[in-house]
């Protein structure tokens, strides 16, 4: 005893203090490993006496070993054996959801890998905790964009991304709930920004086409994302864009318009239009031939050449309210027409039926 270490009235009294306080429920508490076996580790948790982990609460950790100073959750205090019954896992998922919580009100940008996917989005884990990145908070990047009732191909490009590493911020966290959701928008919109001021309408550039629809193209271009909108695709006319382009592919286009979070552009505008060209040969009173593409009940229109699709009004067709274009024409049709106006600030070209 005489070499036994003399303590001082400080740590006396420090000494005396934690052996009084009394640990509950949900406590955090520190300790050092005793023993490691098969089904259980018991840890010394000083004048709070011996904890006592079951092995699956310690499952995330397999190189535990005696001597090793560890942190766990206080489940129940008293077991009949005297020990205090803890979770390692759970002081690790705690400290997870503080370490959550604080990137959310910091608005941190994380990795994260997902490890499944459904038609609503990405179920990803992070430190521990599993969460959810919705299909609608993905980059233009990752975005499925395909016809909204081709679920099979949105789920098909879901699963293309379980498994790797995607930038995301925590958009909404509740530990209560268990509630987790990130956003990979987010994550990007400030690198985005800076893009978008240094583009400027009329700017040629190049993208990789990531969804073909009805209506038009979507582009990535270095993460922001550019529609070519049907009308948009090309001088001729444009039944499906799939005919034209398909996901993967490298494009050219013209920006035409800019606005927060998209580009608008063009594919056409970067040759020049051979409508011009073409009507440049037409003359007002002069007679052309040309082929039914159109019935409608205000008239037909009529190709007459590769690029000039003309009208024939339903009032050049007959007097009165009773005329109807499809007795009168059938599709496919050719006749000769006289051309009675040249709109070219319009695009558009009126004929009447030669008679």
């Amino acid at each position: 005893m005489a070499n036994a270490k003399k303590l001082t009235m400080d740590e006396l009294l420090e000494a005396n203090e934690a052996a009084s306080k009394k640990i509950v429920a949900g406590d955090t508490v520190k300790g050092t490993i005793l023993s490691v076996k098969k089904h259980e580790i018991l840890i010394d948790l000083g004048a709070q006496g011996v904890g006592f982990v079951p092995r699956r609460e310690a499952a995330f950790s397999r190189n535990l070993k005696a001597g090793d100073e560890v942190t766990a959750s206080v489940i129940e205090t008293e077991m009949k054996d005297g020990y205090t019954l803890l979770s390692m896992r759970k002081a690790v998922k705690d400290k997870s959801w503080d370490e959550i919580l604080a990137k959310l009100d910091d608005a941190t940008t994380v990795d994260v890998v997902p490890f499944d996917a459904n038609r609503g989005g990405l179920l990803v884990e992070y430190e521990g905790i599993r969460g959810f990145l919705p299909v609608s908070q993905l980059s233009a990047e990752h975005y499925p964009r395909v016809g909204s009732s081709d679920k099979d191909e949105i789920l098909q490009r879901l699963n293309s991304l379980v498994g790797k590493t995607i930038k995301a911020r925590i958009l909404d966290a509740n530990k209560k709930d268990n509630k987790l959701i990130f956003s990979e928008k987010e994550a990007v919109r400030d690198g985005l920004a800076a893009r978008f001021a240094e583009l400027k309408v009329g700017d040629v550039i190049k993208g990789v086409v990531t969804g073909v629809v009805d209506f038009g193209v979507f582009v990535n271009i270095d993460g922001i994302e550019g529609l070519v909108h049907i009308s948009e695709i090309s001088w001729e006319r444009v039944g499906a864009p799939a005919e034209f382009v398909k996901v993967g592919d490298m494009v050219e286009a013209k920006i035409i318009a800019i606005d927060k979070e998209r580009l608008s552009l063009s594919m056409k505008q970067l040759s020049e239009d051979p409508w011009l060209s073409e009507v440049a040969n037409l003359k007002k009173g002069a007679v052309v031939e040309g082929t039914i593409t159109r019935i409608t009940p205000f008239g037909a229109f009529v190709q007459i050449s590769p690029a000039v699709e003309a009208l024939v009004h339903v009032s050049e067709l007959g007097e009165g309210s009773d005329v109807d274009p499809e007795k009168i024409f059938t599709l496919n049709e050719r006749k000769n027409f006289k051309i009675i106006d040249i709109d070219k600030e319009n695009r558009k070209i009126s004929l009447a039926i030669k008679k």
